[in-house]
Formats: C-alpha cells, sequence, structure tokens
C-alpha cells in the first residue's frame, strides 16, 4: 500500500542521534554512523522526527510500504517499561492517532498490564503533527476589522515560489529577504503589515516539497550574487517546518554568508508565539 513514511538522506545525515529517543515507536536506530529506519511497521508516518534533526536530512515521503502495526509496535515497546508505554500513549494522544491509541490500550489490557496513563484528554497539542492532525479553530463570531478602504497588499515581486524565482532578478540586489514557509500567510492575519512590509519574499514547504538539496541550492545563489541586508524566516510552529530554518542556514553556509537569521514562528491557531 502507498501510504506516508519517513525517509532519511544518508549524504545528508551526521549521525547525531537527535532523532531516535524522539521516535517512541522504535523505528529508528543509529547504524554505522547514521541514522536508519529498521522497519515500516514501526513508522507512523506522523513525522515527530523531523523538527529533530538539525541538519534537515529527514522528510515525509508518499511510498509503497507495509501498513503500521500498532501491535507489533506494543510488542516492542512494552519491554522497554512503563515511562516509555506511557510516552508512547501521550504521542498518540496529542496526535489525535484515536485508533492507534485504543489498539495500544487492548494491547494493554490483553496483556492484563495497567499504566498510569496521565496524558491529557485527547486534544492535540498547538504543535500538532506535521500535516496530518486535523482540527477546527473555535474562534468567536466577529466582523473583519474596519479599514478606511481595500487592504494594500506588501507584495513587491513576482513570482514567489522558490521553484520559479530568478536568483539574478535585480529586485534581490540589497534586498530585506523574507523566507516563508507555505502556510504561514494563511494562519497569520497579519502576514503583509508585519512581516512582509518592505521586503522581497520567497516561499516553499520544507516538508511537502521533496526539494531540499535543489532549494539550498537555489537559496545559496541568491545569497551569493545578491548583498542581502537581512534575512527573515516566518515558519509555522508544527515539527516538520522547523527545516525551513535549517534550508536557509544550510544555503547561506554554501554562500559562505555570515548573517544572522531572524526566525518568526506562527501558530496554527494564527498567533504569533516568537
Amino acid at each position: 500500500m502507498k501510504r506516508n513514511i519517513i525517509e532519511i538522506d544518508e549524504n545528508i545525515c551526521n549521525g547525531c542521534g537527535n532523532c531516535v529517543p524522539n521516535c517512541k515507536e522504535g523505528a529508528l536506530q543509529i547504524i554505522d554512523g547514521k541514522a536508519r529506519l529498521v522497519s515500516d511497521l514501526f513508522c507512523d508516518g506522523l513525522g515527530a522526527c523531523i523538527g529533530e534533526c538539525p541538519v534537515g536530512a529527514i522528510k515525509v515521503v508518499e511510498r509503497e510500504a507495509e501498513p503500521y502495526d500498532e501491535v507489533r509496535v506494543m510488542e516492542h515497546i512494552i519491554p522497554q517499561g512503563e515511562n516509555t508505554v506511557k510516552a508512547h500513549l501521550k504521542h498518540l494522544k496529542e496526535h489525535g492517532a484515536n485508533e492507534f491509541y485504543a489498539t495500544a490500550v487492548k494491547v494493554l489490557k490483553d496483556k492484563n498490564i495497567t499504566v498510569a496513563d496521565d496524558a491529557p484528554p485527547v486534544k492535540p497539542l498547538a504543535c500538532g503533527c506535521p500535516g496530518t492532525l486535523a482540527r477546527k479553530l473555535e474562534r468567536p463570531a466577529h466582523a473583519p476589522a474596519a479599514v478606511n478602504g481595500p487592504v494594500t497588499s506588501e507584495l513587491n515581486q513576482w513570482p514567489i515560489q522558490l521553484h520559479l524565482i530568478n536568483p539574478e532578478a535585480p529586485y534581490f540586489k540589497n534586498a530585506d529577504l523574507l523566507v516563508s514557509a507555505d502556510c504561514v500567510p494563511f494562519a497569520f492575519g497579519d502576514f503583509h503589515r508585519k512581516l512582509l512590509h518592505g521586503k522581497m519574499v520567497v516561499t516553499f514547504c520544507p516538508k511537502l516539497d521533496n526539494s531540499a538539496d535543489v532549494y539550498v541550492e537555489k537559496l545559496a545563489h541568491l545569497f551569493a550574487l545578491n548583498d542581502i541586508k537581512s534575512v527573515m524566516v516566518a515558519r509555522m510552529e508544527v515539527p516538520c517546518c522547523g527545516g525551513t530554518y535549517t534550508i536557509v542556514k544550510k544555503a547561506l553556509e554554501l554562500a559562505g554568508k555570515d548573517m544572522e537569521i531572524r526566525t518568526v514562528i506562527i501558530g496554527v491557531d494564527g498567533d504569533l508565539k516568537f
């Protein structure tokens, strides 16, 4: 069957191991100095490990893979002790994986194992699952903010998608650059006034585009050719969106530029977090 599952770029992975303890299911191990996906059966495809990779070596792809097997995962987790089981249950709750959670509880019951499940009721964390957790944002009814006349766009160039931009375009010379994850303008209501004003912008999705290497090279070309004055990264708080910063950082290093990267993080509820 085709499903979402993680993929690790061995050429990028530095073997730091940050991803391993964050995969409660035990799908990852460090082998021969590299992070490896040791079993399709153990990878739920939720991508909790992505935000833990400092070099952007992990992404979620859709490919032929064996179905995730919660029963097998529990057989692997139970011998590791109560704290690991509790962490796994919490992980499932936070990601809204209710069917997997019910299966895990049944496995424990069938084995007459009692674990104090002190995880909160099924309510996703703000960071949620990077791309698969559906939710409705509850907002009080209100009229749009009053303005005198139409809201003015602050967009200063076209195109904006990183695949489409020309790094040699003259408007990038001496520009303040905003690198935005695709979801940010939709989530942050004051995007144009607070983030885009006075800047040139490029956008991409670090999780779904599957173009990290291409993006690093293209941004590096842009940085090398233009005397960029400042760089701002605007990303969502979901873990996988951390790849936005990683791609920009690697591009600056490739271009031989030592610049501060100001990072702005937007919550899925539209709030400015940082």
